[in-house]
């Protein structure tokens, strides 16, 4: 299991290394293939290398999507099987967190909650691959409120950490109801930053976007690096589904709603707030996994202490 664990890293480290070269050559080729079309003169850095340049580019077709980025390899397999989640919280919780990680738990269709007691994280992350866990979610807590989500998927990263805002949890709603476990669908709202490749919100969510509070245009889009974290965390939801889950970014602010609904007649829809609800704020994201964070390359991380924070929008364009 170690040997294996090895050689998958230092696969996985060799295509990441291999990724600046070809990225290098396919700006060259574009580069090459714009002015050739617009019959000017070539670009000195590419004059050199045209000939083999011109030949490379006699192979790609007009379905090629560039270079395929080290990060693609870490969801390569998602959808193909449903997630297996790992929710535990901090060292020594109180009754409060304990509570909050039940319902972060209930959140994630097939999620197992575990007691953290006196674990390690490496322990734990050595635990969760050895168990084929692919996200490990950790909640943290400051004087019995929960303030802080660390989300890791495994086996080679990426970790996001968000802080947690207004958390109202299950308990707090009274004759809030039981929930439910059908996979849910899922709305991106918002998402429009070039944080990553982007990519549209199902058509089956199209119906449901025009009658949810959280509604968006049906050319929604979402950055890769946010979405494929939140969105991996949940299996595939089948077309009869009643259950949606909805992520709303407004200033960076990621607001979570849980809802079930349900048809009246042809024409309405009447959503049921199943909870919990808060919002979220991402701070940083990590090119690897927790046991190795102090040594891990930091892809995006949130500076609050500069002369714009405040009127920078990362995860949107509006």
């Amino acid at each position: 299991m170690l040997r294996r664990e090895v050689r998958l890293r230092r696969e996985y480290l060799y295509r990441k290394a291999q990724e600046d070269r070809q990225r290098t050559i396919e700006d060259k080729k574009q580069k090459l293939k714009g002015a050739l079309d617009e019959n000017r003169l070539l670009p000195t850095e590419v004059r050199r290398e045209a000939l083999q340049l011109q030949k490379l580019l006699e192979y790609d077709d007009g379905g090629a999507e560039g270079v395929s980025s080290h990060m693609d390899d870490e969801y390569k397999w998602a959808g193909v099987e449903d997630p297996k989640v790992m929710v535990t919280t901090s060292r020594d919780p109180s009754s409060r967190l304990k509570m909050f990680a039940k319902e972060v738990k209930l959140m994630f269709p097939g999620a197992q909650r575990m007691n953290r007691g006196g674990h390690e994280i490496v322990s734990l992350v050595k635990a969760s691959k050895a168990n084929n866990v692919t996200d490990l979610v950790i909640v943290h807590e400051t004087r019995g409120q929960p303030d802080g989500l660390v989300v890791c998927h495994l086996p080679f990263g990426p970790t996001a950490y968000f802080t947690l805002y207004n958390v109202v949890m299950r308990h707090d709603v009274p004759d809030i109801g039981t929930m439910s476990e059908a996979y849910p669908h899922l709305i991106f709202h918002n998402f429009t930053s070039r944080l990553g490749k982007r990519v549209r919100v199902p058509q089956a969510l199209k119906i449901l976007l025009m009658f949810s509070s959280t509604s968006a245009p049906s050319s929604t889009l979402l950055p890769t690096q946010v979405s494929n974290i939140l969105k991996y965390l949940f299996p595939v939801p089948k077309e009869d589904s009643r259950r949606v889950i909805t992520f709303a970014n407004q200033d960076d602010f990621i607001t979570f709603r849980h809802h079930t609904y349900k048809k009246t007649d042809h024409r309405n829809v009447e959503l049921t707030e199943v909870g919990p609800r808060f919002d979220m704020k991402l701070y940083m994201i990590k090119l690897g996994t927790l046991e190795n964070e102090s040594t891990a390359d930091v892809e995006w991380r949130h500076h609050g202490y500069t002369h714009t924070a405040k009127k920078r929008r990362f995860l949107s364009v509006q």
